[in-house]
């Protein structure tokens, strides 16, 4: 026992302290491995990601049933039937639709001003010659 004293022993500080922490890191360690992992929040995490991978093969499954019956992908078809293009594309021509994407924006419309002015003396520029030369 006197040797496991002096081999855990710090320099500087009484024989003791040594073996007390030694004691405190083995009462911690036990108190880690045998506390419930609940504790720590992991299982409702496991619990969450368990539910996601259950919606996830059941959402599987109902594809590869529907891959399998063939009345169900003619009934698919028949929705995209009744799709209807939003009113700026159903305006467009065959040739504004093939047409190659701008590459540069459109130009911004000159600022309107609700009295009619443009920019008047409403704002005083900045004077250059400040500070005064006397």
């Amino acid at each position: 026992m006197r040797t496991l004293i002096t081999a855990l022993s710090l320099p500087g500080f009484p024989e003791w302290t040594g073996l007390l922490l030694l004691a405190l890191g083995l009462l911690c360690a036990a108190a880690f491995l045998l506390m419930p992992f609940s504790v720590f929040g992991v299982k409702p995490r496991l619990e969450a990601l368990e539910v996601q991978l259950d919606e996830i093969q059941h959402e599987i499954r109902e594809l590869a049933l529907r891959l399998q019956d063939p009345a169900l992908a003619r009934r698919a078809a028949a929705a995209s039937d009744d799709w209807a293009e939003p009113p700026g594309l159903a305006a467009r021509t065959p040739a504004q639709r093939d047409a190659a994407p701008r590459i540069v924006p459109p130009v911004p419309p000159p600022a309107a001003y609700p009295d009619g002015r443009g920019r008047g003396p409403a704002r005083a520029e900045p004077k250059l010659d400040w500070p005064r030369q006397r």
